[in-house]
């Protein structure tokens, strides 16, 4: 199973600072839930990767 690979699973995601000056994400679903921290600057390539995807997605006719 990769990245392409359709799947019937909700989940849900939050995300947030912590306390401790991280950024988390949280996902929960199918029984599990995952906290996942990440420093900001982690935080902030991730966001980078997230609107990079979504932009090849739409085929470049997203807002930048």
């Amino acid at each position: 199973m990769g990245i392409d690979t359709e799947r019937d699973i909700e989940a849900n995601l939050q995300i947030g600072p912590t306390d401790k000056g991280m950024v988390r994400l949280f996902v929960e679903g199918g029984g599990l839930e995952i906290p996942m921290d990440f420093t900001p600057d982690e935080a902030r390539e991730i966001a980078e990767e997230i609107i990079a995807a979504a932009h090849r997605a739409d085929g470049g006719k997203g807002k930048r």
